[in-house]
């Protein structure tokens, strides 16, 4: 069974940087895409950056050039560093897997971003 941990998550100050991390574990098929949602409070969840199998990316224009997608095939490990954050980046952050023959998700990580 594929499961996904999310870790990294906590309160920072506005202009500061998070990396969170979302590791891998099972077995799972295929091509994937991982994809980063968010959801703050009140409002619907969002992706806001994904990866694919082969690396490439794409992002949400809100959080392009300030938060970076990546993975370590070494580590069946997924990360999302975010950089210069803003207080309308407050939210809880899922890590999702999409294999062919799957949607699996992690339990979220909170991020707040408050001086």
């Amino acid at each position: 069974q594929v499961q996904l941990v999310e870790s990294g998550g906590g309160l920072v100050q506005p202009g500061g940087s998070l990396t969170l991390s979302c590791v891998v574990s099972g077995k799972f098929s295929g091509p994937y895409t991982m994809v980063w949602h968010r959801q703050a409070p009140g409002k619907l969840r969002d992706w806001i950056a994904l990866i694919h199998h082969g690396g490439g990316t794409n992002y949400l224009v809100s959080v392009r050039g300030r938060f970076t997608i990546a993975k370590d095939n070494s580590k069946n490990t997924f990360y999302l560093q975010m950089n210069n954050l803003k207080p309308e980046d407050t939210a809880v952050y899922y890590c999702n897997l999409r294999p062919v023959n799957g949607d699996y998700w992690g339990q979220g990580t909170q991020v707040t971003v408050s001086s």
